[in-house]
């Protein structure tokens, strides 16, 4: 794991938040702003290579810039990379980068849980094993998760709505979009997803 911002101090629990991040968007914020009341730090994860999606849009260079621009006032947010995509495989790289005691929770919406929790792993006993490292912090995007190991992560405000690709879907059909994401990060999401 390659940090580019680590916070301070050795956190007991850990908020682990992988994504794509393309843009990152005024939910994004949020869900690691919910979870450093339940977690003493949250790490914000962009995998290098993506599992599960091609990687298109904005580069690693640039996600990696705008996730420190935005989250530049929470001092307990860290800003890493990984070479891995899996929940799995993050985790392991988050015990070895941390305390081998370190409670891990990854932070995720309803639909990803989802997903993680009824996804074929050709095992069925591998998500049980997988809340034996982790569990998910499930922030409501219009569903709610009840599977074992998923514990709700509570938001103020409303923000199922929002997505990166509504961003980038705005963005190009010339609607408007600055209220999506950070403020702080508005000029340059203009000139990376304009072009």
């Amino acid at each position: 794991m390659d940090f580019f911002r680590r916070a301070a101090g050795l956190p007991s629990t850990l908020g682990i938040f992988p994504g794509t991040f393309n843009p990152v968007t005024v939910a994004h914020v949020a869900v690691a702003q919910a979870a450093l009341q339940l977690v003493d730090e949250v790490v914000v994860v962009l995998p290098r290579l993506l599992p599960h999606k091609e990687w298109t849009g904005a580069s690693f260079d640039d996600r990696i810039s705008l996730l420190l621009t935005a989250l530049e006032d929470e001092a307990r947010c860290s800003v890493a990379a990984t070479t891995r995509g899996l929940f799995v495989e993050i985790a392991a790289e988050c015990r070895e980068a941390y305390r081998a005691d370190t409670r891990l929770s990854f932070l995720c919406g309803s639909d990803a849980a989802e997903r993680i929790a009824t996804w074929d792993y050709e095992d069925p006993h591998a998500f049980a094993r997988m809340r034996q490292q982790f569990d998910l912090l499930v922030a409501d995007r219009g569903a709610t998760v009840a599977a074992p190991g998923c514990r709700p992560l509570p938001l103020t405000g409303e923000y199922g709505h929002i997505s990166a690709t509504e961003v980038r879907n705005r963005i190009l059909g010339g609607e408007p979009w600055e209220h999506l994401v950070p403020a702080n990060i508005r000029g340059r999401v203009a000139e990376i997803y304009g072009e």
